[in-house]
């Protein structure tokens, strides 16, 4: 891995923390992500899955995680599982964990090789009563491959249908919105790293530079500071491409005059970043795309201040949209009769601003967390509001990550990178 190691104790913790919500008697299990085809021989980079990430440290294919907190043996408590390694996968794949290297990564005593996992769950199921199957249940999961944890479920369930059956994913939705300190820690050096991209191309954008230049100068920054890259796919979207939320394929030139939405962040140690930033080719906002931007900037700024313990996130969106419908009319955007006469499902403002203007994130951009329930301490919420306007060829979104705080207002993991216009056009003419 890249990445400095991360110290045991933070999932030593998570573990402790998992264990105790479970009921009596029960068993957990986790697995790794599979090694995804492409064809022929050619695969997917490995990228583990967070939950068994959060729980042990373990960023290795092949991996299952148990935990059985009432075991009747210390030794069956928790086990972690792995492929053996040898001399050949060392030189053929490079290292992977043994059982020492293993307890240093994760604080895990009892290490056994992988082709041992079904006799001791055997052993286990005897034991206990219930087991805590992991499904991916966040809100905007859609999911078509058969996942090695939807197998193992569906393996289980065929082997031991006398036991009963509880569910990880509540659990792990609430653990992992609040984050550890070790965390807020890794999140931060993600967010340092893409502020150190985003300045890069301040001093590299000019007029008929490509969207996709742009893109390389910035996994240029992320892998030199010991990313693996892009936390999502990036949206680098100049002119009127910058109206299509989700516009990936960077491939435009930047004209003089337009501006560039960047929607960008880096990943560390599996932990996300996620900014938005908009810049103008030619290193000078006009004086309409400023009127926009600061209206866009007044929104994010009040928004951020709504971030508390006890928020709920869909009051908190009716609030943002009442902010933002306030900046449209000032815009000239929206008239009074717009909102006088707006659909309750549809707002008026939805016309200019039709997304959502904060997500959890965590060690997934869009991270674990129940929106229903109210917003605590050290949670990590994006804030991103835009204003898009394909008649006048720009669109503009902002966007900060904060951590909510006891009292006071958020903690802005992103409070150094450059967000003001004046501190934007002055790096850009330096």
């Amino acid at each position: 891995m890249k990445y400095h190691q991360i110290d045991r104790q933070l999932f030593i913790n998570n573990r402790k923390k998992f264990t105790a919500a479970m009921k009596p008697n029960s068993v957990a299990v986790f697995n790794s992500n599979d090694i995804y085809p492409v064809s022929a021989d050619s695969t997917l980079p490995f990228a583990q899955s967070r939950d068994i990430f959060y729980l042990s440290g373990v960023d290795q294919e092949e991996s299952i995680l148990l935990l059985f907190p009432d075991a009747p043996y210390e030794n069956l408590k928790e086990i972690l599982f792995l492929k053996e390694t040898n001399d050949h996968i060392a030189v053929w794949e490079g290292e992977k964990l043994t059982k020492e290297r293993a307890y240093e990564v994760t604080g895990i005593k009892n290490v056994i090789w992988l082709q041992d996992f079904h006799k001791t769950l055997k052993e286990i199921m005897a034991y206990s009563d219930t087991m805590y199957i992991n499904t991916n249940e966040h809100y905007r999961a859609s999911i078509e491959t058969e996942t090695r944890e939807a197998r193992f479920v569906k393996w289980w369930k065929e082997n031991y249908p006398a036991h009963k059956v509880e569910k990880s994913n509540p659990i792990l939705q609430r653990l992992r919105s609040v984050k550890e300190q070790a965390e807020l820690d890794l999140i931060q050096k993600a967010c340092d790293i893409t502020d150190k991209g985003f300045r890069r191309i301040l001093n590299f954008v000019k007029p008929n530079v490509t969207e996709y230049e742009i893109e390389a100068e910035f996994i240029h920054e992320f892998i030199r500071n010991r990313s693996k890259g892009f936390a999502y796919t990036p949206i680098i979207a100049s002119g009127n491409n910058a109206n299509v939320l989700h516009y990936i394929e960077n491939n435009q030139p930047c004209n003089a005059g337009d501006l560039i939405l960047l929607d960008v962040g880096a990943e560390y140690a599996n932990y996300s970043s996620d900014m938005s930033r908009t810049i103008p080719v030619s290193g000078k906002f006009s004086e309409r795309q400023a009127q926009v931007y600061n209206a866009v900037l007044k929104v994010k700024n009040d928004a951020t201040k709504l971030l508390v313990p006890g928020t709920l996130w869909k009051e908190y969106n009716q609030e943002v949209g009442k902010l933002m419908t306030s900046e449209l009319l000032g815009l000239g955007l929206l008239d009074k009769s717009d909102v006088q006469n707006e659909n309750p499902d549809w707002p008026a403002y939805k016309k200019y601003f039709m997304h959502g203007t904060s997500h959890h994130m965590g060690l997934d951009t869009h991270d674990y967390g129940l929106l229903h329930e109210p917003m605590k301490a050290n949670m990590v919420f994006t804030v991103e509001p835009g204003i898009y306007i394909p008649a006048e060829g720009f669109g503009i979104r902002l966007e900060d990550d904060v951590v909510i705080q006891e009292k006071g207002e958020p903690f802005n993991l992103m409070r150094n990178i450059p967000i003001e216009i004046e501190e934007i056009e002055s790096l850009m003419n330096a």
